[in-house]
């Protein structure tokens, strides 16, 4: 019998790198860890028994997605939420999403994949865990740029996935499953209609819910 990597009788083995990656990525996109909290190579490698070029290999992992940042002499740290990240993120996530969309709607794509995760959305219950409820958020806007048939579009769209993430994961106070499954309910409703409302819809979901909810998250925060 073969195992899931397709040889025989050999245990798919992840390597210590990437265990810290994943139970560090589950921290962040959960919120656990506080924007611009320090990640300590000593208090890391207690907490997974690694070794410090293990810890070290799986920072840069996380550096590379934009889940951590790392300045020399000072180490690695969750990002802080500031204007300039939120602008930079909901530009590009803008220009993806909205440019995606238009192709579909010119080429009369089918959108049946964005109603099954609004869907999806919708028969979550109420006290499901963030991770999760980020997550399927994420599906019907994963299926409007996989609408588009453009592989480019939609590979540029799963690079930011986890920094959106992270930067959503300021607004756990904000969001309930009710009301991210009522505004995303709005949006498919409008999708429907013609070109010019269903982008002006994810205009403003991209702009009201996404970016606007952001920058009062940080005025909270600098409060």
């Amino acid at each position: 019998m073969k195992s899931a990597d397709g040889s025989a009788g050999t245990p798919l083995r992840i390597s210590a790198p990437d265990r810290i990656v994943a139970a560090l990525r589950a921290d962040l996109l959960d919120g656990n860890l506080a924007p611009g909290e320090h990640l300590r190579e000593e208090q890391l490698t207690a907490r997974f028994d690694a070794g410090r070029h293990t810890v070290r290999a799986a920072i840069k992992q996380l550096t590379a997605t934009g889940l951590v940042v790392h300045e020399p002499h000072k180490g690695a740290r969750v990002p802080a939420l500031t204007r300039e990240r939120i602008d930079t993120v909901f530009e590009f996530r803008s220009v993806v999403e909205l440019g995606s969309l238009r192709l579909a709607l010119s080429r009369r794509a089918d959108l049946s994949p964005v109603e099954y995760a609004v869907r999806r959305l919708e028969s979550l219950p109420e006290d499901t865990p963030w991770g999760t409820l980020i997550e399927t958020h994420g599906q019907i806007h994963r299926a409007i740029v996989e609408a588009s048939g453009n592989e480019r579009l939609l590979a540029a769209h799963q690079s930011c996935e986890d920094e959106l993430r992270l930067l959503l994961a300021n607004l756990r106070p904000d969001f309930t499953v009710a009301k991210l499954a009522a505004l995303h309910r709005d949006l498919m409703d409008k999708l429907l209609i013609d070109e010019e409302s269903a982008v002006e819809a994810l205009r403003a979901d991209l702009e009201q819910a996404g970016r606007g909810a952001l920058l009062m998250a940080l005025q909270r925060q600098s409060h």
